[in-house]
Parts: structure tokens; sequence; C-alpha cells
């Protein structure tokens, strides 16, 4: 029984008779509209977005200016620095990569110009070594991090103390035909004798570098996902029966030689390289290395520009093999530098043919040796060793069109460094022991 003095809320219901009408819709009206921005200020306030957005675009950002030929835009401060030490744009292009990096450009236009370039994580192999620490020298001065692996055959701690204590720079005592493991973005693999002196000393273990040694490095590539460059050789070639030679030329190689260990360790080695770049989708590149020279080569290494300095520093006749007429391209290792770093930051697998195409007998090497060193020196002949090339000179026109990449050192000009380095190293000691004497 309900209680009756309960109060219950009474429902209002509405009356179906009652109708609703919608608000009538306005016509748009030009003046109606125009007096409503007026009294709410809005036109102000896209003016001021206007002027904002021009400020910001024509005073606070530089103004850019496209290179057609490389893709690149360049900055307004950049171009300034690019004009002033070049004079063109197209001209920095040709330039070196060193003086491309003062001009606070990247290479190619890859990386958008004024914003700073992420630096890597790189392995070389055979860092310790003639030519690898030269590229270790041009690694850490664009700002990588550098890891080099080599186990002191050929190579020697001095070529690289210079770095000892920067912590951008370590150093593994370790032979590559054991597996090594790392996280780095590039691999640089050099490790391999290359001096008929060393490479025949042990031939055995001269193919099992080419072989073993590059098979464990293509593996590291491919398990870390790094970019693989691999140092061949014009030795590939073997005594040529093409001249000049281009990359698709095949070789005349002797594979039973004394030499083969070499040549055809690293012919295998190409072979590793462009199986494991199509079958495990490696990031590969090949650049085929022709006759190099410059500070830091083994002085007693049985090439013939290393001889010939030498020998004629230390008053010795130079050693001349058969006749003489037999040609070789020399290059100075600075620019064998600048083309492998080119050619691992390009987008071209290779082989390319890294090599000066000015070509000399040994007859005119040893007279440029002579005019740089001592007129009075001599020549000895020998008889000629087996299967050493008659001829040998690179055509580098790839390398000049996908890379942009030619040598600018000439023998004249590169081959004095060489022999101040081969002085101070042959008689740097005496040198410092007159100088104690005569104090």
């Amino acid at each position: 029984m309900m209680s009756g003095g309960l109060n219950h809320r009474r429902v209002e219901v509405m009356q179906e008779t009652a109708s609703y009408t919608p608000k009538p819709a306005k016509q748009w009206s030009l003046r109606r509209t125009a007096e409503y921005v007026m009294r709410e200020q809005r036109i102000f306030f896209v003016l001021l977005g206007v002027v904002i957005t021009s400020v910001f675009f024509l005073v606070l950002q530089p103004a850019y200016r496209h290179d057609e030929s490389s893709g690149a835009y360049l900055g307004g401060e950049e171009l300034y620095n690019v004009e002033a030490k070049f004079g063109s744009v197209r001209a920095f292009e040709k330039a070196p990569y060193r003086m491309q990096q003062s001009a606070v450009i990247s290479p190619g236009g890859k990386i958008p110009l004024g914003l700073q370039r992420k630096a890597l994580r790189i392995v070389v192999t055979g860092g310790a070594g003639f030519v690898g620490s030269h590229l270790v020298d041009r690694l850490i001065e664009r700002g990588d991090s550098v890891i080099v692996v080599d186990n002191f055959f050929t190579g020697r701690k001095e070529n690289v103390q210079h770095h000892f204590g920067n912590p951008r720079f370590e150093m593994i005592r370790h032979d590559v035909v054991e597996p090594l493991m790392l996280e780095v973005d590039q691999i640089y693999h050099l490790a391999c004798p290359a001096s008929p002196v060393h490479y025949k000393f042990n031939p055995v273990k001269t193919i099992k570098t080419n072989v073993v040694g590059t098979l464990n490095m293509l593996g590291l590539a491919k398990r870390i996902g790094a970019r693989f460059l691999l140092t061949s050789t014009s030795e590939v070639y073997g005594d040529p029966l093409e001249h000049p030679q281009k990359e698709t030329y095949w070789g005349n190689v002797n594979p039973i030689g004394v030499r083969s260990c070499y040549d055809e360790g690293k012919r295998t080695a190409e072979t590793l390289a462009m199986d494991y770049h199509r079958g495990a989708g490696v990031q590969v590149r090949i650049a085929r290395i022709f006759n190099t020279y410059g500070p830091r080569m083994c002085i007693d290494d049985g090439r013939v520009v290393s001889n010939f300095v030498a020998q004629a520093l230390r008053k010795e006749p130079m050693t001349v093999y058969g006749d003489g007429k037999q040609t070789r391209s020399f290059q100075y290792v600075a620019d064998l530098v600048e083309g492998l770093m080119r050619l691992m930051d390009g987008e071209h697998v290779g082989p390319f043919n890294l090599g000066n195409p000015g070509e000399f007998t040994m007859l005119e090497l040893a007279e440029v040796v002579k005019e740089v060193i001592d007129p009075s020196a001599t020549i000895e002949y020998k008889e000629n060793t087996s299967d050493d090339p008659h001829k040998r000179k690179p055509d580098i026109s790839k390398a000049k069109e996908l890379l942009g990449w030619e040598p600018k050192v000439p023998l004249k000009e590169g081959l004095p460094k060489m022999v101040e380095d081969f002085r101070k190293r042959i008689f740097g000691d005496h040198e410092e022991e007159k100088e104690t004497l005569n104090e």
C-alpha cells in the first residue's frame, strides 16, 4: 500500500498538435561577410600571417640556388663559400673531396646542404698498411669513427700511431682469415699483401687471405647490413692483350704461375663479392687499383717505385728488370683514397679502374727518380721476373663518368713527397746522431 504522502513527479507530455519551425536560412551576402570580417578583425590576422611568412623565407632563411648538373641545392652561406673558393658551382663539383668538405658542402648533393653529415662507424682491414693508413686519415678527418683491423704482416703501427688517444679510433690486431664480429656501417677490405716480395713469401697464406678473408668480411657485411668495398687490383688483367685495359676486359692470367696466388686470389675475391651481391643482397663496391706510390710505402717491398727511390737514396744502382721498356701507370696515394671514398659513398657497384692513365716505361721512371734525387744515379739491368706484365695502363672513363673522379697529382709532384718520407725513414737515426754530435 503506497503512502498518500509521497509526491510523484508529473511528466508533462508535449501536445501532439505542437509543431517545430526551423530557423530560416540566411542568404549569403558579400556585404554582410565583409562587415563580419572587419568587425571581428580577421583581416588583421590574415595580413599578419602573410608578413611573418614572408619575413621567415626572405630574411631569416638563406637564399637557395639549384645546381642543375648535380641536383644539389646550395644555401646562401654555402653558395658564398663555394663561389669565393672555386669561382663557380661547376668548378666545385670537379674539386677534390677534401676541398669540398672545407666548403661545408656534401659530395654529390646527397646530404641536404647546410645539415651536418651523420658520422659513420667504419672498419678498415689492413688499415695500418700503406694505402689503408692514408684512408684512415681521411675518414677520421671527415668525422667518422674508424676501427683498424691488421695482423701487421706488412702494416706498421707507426702509420697510424698519430691517432692513438683519439676516441674515434680503435685498432685490433687480427688476421681476417679468422672470423670477426663487429657492428659497423661500412667495411673497407684492404687486407692482403700487395707487393711481389710479400705475396710470394707465403703464397698459400696469400690465397687464404684473398679467399677466406674476403668470405669472412662479406659474411660480416651480410649479417650486419654493412656496405662492403673490395680493393682488387690491376693484376686481374694479367699480361693484358688489350691496351689500355677497360673493366670489361677479362684478362690474360697464368693460373699456375708464381704470381697467381695474388692474381687469381683477387679474381676469386671479386667473384665472391658479386655472388654475395646478387645472391644475398649485400651492397658491394669493387675497385681495381693500379700502381700507387707515396709516403709510408714499405721501403724494400720489391715494387718499382719504392725500389728506385730507396736505391737512389742509398747511392746504389737502380735495378731495371729486362730491357726496361715494360710500362706502368703511377698514381699518388691521395688520389686513390679519393677514388675509394667516392666509390664507397656512391651508388655504383663496379668494378672501377682506379689509376693514373699516364704511362711510363721503367727507364722513363728511372730518369724521373734521378731528376728528383740524384742525377748521377746509375742503372743496373737484371733478368726479368716470371709473368711480369709488359704493359699496364688503365682506362678510367667509367670512373670519370660515374664517380666524377680522376687523378690530380702528377708523378713529378707526388714523387718528392715520397722521397722526403723515405729519406727520413732511411737516414733519420743517422741525422739525429749527427745533430747530437754537432751540439
